[in-house]
């Protein structure tokens, strides 16, 4: 079943966090994964939510989002993520 990833972004680093940015999609791309949103402009239609910054990933089930997230090649990403911007990631099964 398709999977979703949703991670919220609050980059405090932005210069840091460009490497990041520039390496993880060869990774995400690896485990099956695809970039459908990745940042631009939001309306937050209802509700009191305030993300930051929203990257949307389209993933083959929610194993390759795990395998994605445990992936050895990706600890010093998710390092240099941490070091550089507060994310919070959602796994999202999808209705196919």
């Amino acid at each position: 079943m398709t999977a979703y990833l949703l991670v919220d972004l609050d980059v405090h680093d932005p210069e840091g966090f460009e490497k990041y940015k520039s390496e993880v999609p060869a990774l995400i791309a690896k485990h099956g994964g695809e970039y459908i949103i990745r940042g631009g402009d939001f309306e937050v239609i209802e509700g009191d939510w305030q993300p930051n910054r929203l990257v949307f990933f389209r993933f083959p089930d929610r194993q390759a989002i795990r395998d994605f997230f445990g992936d050895p090649e990706y600890a010093e990403l998710k390092a240099l993520r941490h070091r550089t911007a507060n994310s919070i990631a959602v796994a999202i099964d999808g209705i196919d």
